[in-house]
């Protein structure tokens, strides 16, 4: 359908989007050592914590997810954009 351009807002565009029904991803953990996103989940990722690891996804290890973590946990301080 069609809409006007006043209706537009980031709630009418993310409940269009797949994945309205799912939270928006707090982090990502990008492997293979690439520091990009290749256009995966742009609009969900906009506030998520990033970290890149310079390893291939099958080689992850319980000890680097556990790394992952820690680092989120300690002491980061969520803005969201303010």
């Amino acid at each position: 359908g069609s809409m006007n351009v006043s209706d537009i807002s980031e709630k009418s565009f993310a409940s269009r989007l797949l994945t309205r029904e799912v939270s928006d991803p707090d982090v990502i953990i990008r492997t293979s050592g690439e520091f990009r996103l290749s256009n995966f989940l742009l609009w969900q990722l906009a506030y998520s914590e990033m970290f890149f690891l310079d390893k291939q996804w099958p080689e992850l290890t319980k000890a680097d997810l556990l790394h992952v973590i820690k680092n989120y946990a300690k002491g980061r301080t969520r803005r969201f954009g303010k």
